[in-house]
């Protein structure tokens, strides 16, 4: 499960006040929840794109702490699709990349930068 934060001074409610209708307009009807860290999270058994198997999406809620978007995409592995669902791929990264994008209010380089640096600040590795 990935988390992603927003930018300074914005909140995930403000950005995506109806999260529900969000996750359905990008990526299909909701099938169930997930528990994660507490929070549940919304499950998409049978999203619209065919690429994606699954989709678990939704607010993490954090005591004292700006709320975090929590997602999963599991996708299908590229060999097992067809000519019809390889075209799908494409609109699969666009709506991942468009959902992001709205929820957090940052583009793909600046999430990958964000990423990044939450792991370089994390003092579990190994070196």
């Amino acid at each position: 499960m990935k988390e992603y934060k927003m930018r300074r001074g914005e909140y995930l409610e403000e950005r995506i006040p109806d999260m529900e209708a969000s996750v359905e307009d990008y990526f299909g009807p909701i099938t169930g929840t997930e528990e994660f860290k507490g929070s549940d999270l919304y499950v998409i058994g049978e999203p619209d794109n065919p690429v994606f198997e699954k989709v678990v999406v939704g607010t993490v809620e954090y005591s004292g702490k700006k709320d975090k978007l929590g997602v999963e995409f599991y996708e299908r592995d590229p060999t097992e699709l067809g000519p019809d669902e390889l075209e799908a791929a494409g609109d699969a990264v666009d709506a991942k990349n468009d959902f992001l994008l709205e929820a957090t209010g940052r583009d793909a380089k600046s999430r990958r930068e964000s990423m990044k640096r939450t792991v370089e600040d994390d003092p579990d590795h190994d070196f």
